[in-house]
């Protein structure tokens, strides 16, 4: 019984891999290569209110470069495409109340203003992202959990922003 469940296992994982070949399948990071190329170079403007944060969003975006776009960073000159990221206000708002009414819970908002500059085309996008986070009754946010938030917003909104190329890479395959 043992011998034939695996039989039947491994029967079924490769017919669902040659469905998934023929059926002309892509991941993301193809598409959005196709559209940004192979070596990104990234620049962050700095928030004349906010700068601290100005760190932690880069080190979102050239993680996202690596991790989702599977592109190496290098220098505007030597890049197939510069982002030009600009993050506005972030902002947090109580989401959570626990039964006396105190705060428990909040949701960090970051919105990202992207310029993309790839082969003389210039494009413009705006992104959001939000990361929800908790802390004790009636305490006191602290900037260890604020940069933290931030951190994890930018990334979905960078992860967004990787949406939008990726369709872009798709339509224009069509």
């Amino acid at each position: 019984m043992k011998r034939y469940f695996n039989l039947k296992t491994s029967a079924f994982f490769l017919s669902l891999l040659f469905f998934a070949s023929g059926c002309g399948y892509a991941p993301n990071a193809k598409f959005s290569r196709d559209v940004m190329g192979e070596k990104i170079s990234t620049s962050v403007v700095v928030s004349a209110e906010d700068p601290q944060n100005t760190v932690v969003i880069k080190d979102a975006v050239d993680k996202a470069v690596i991790e989702v776009f599977q592109a190496s960073l290098t220098t505007k000159e030597a890049s197939d495409s510069h982002l030009v990221i600009k993050m506005g206000k972030p902002t947090y708002t109580p989401v959570v109340y626990d039964e006396n009414g105190y705060v428990t819970g909040y949701r960090m908002s970051v919105v990202l203003h992207i310029e993309r500059d790839s082969k003389g085309v210039s494009k413009k996008y705006q992104t959001r992202g939000f990361h929800d986070f908790s802390v004790a009754p009636n305490a006191i946010v602290t900037d260890q959990d604020r940069f933290n938030a931030i951190g994890f917003a930018a990334q979905r909104a960078i992860r967004a922003f990787v949406a939008q190329v990726s369709a872009e890479g798709a339509r224009a395959k069509k």
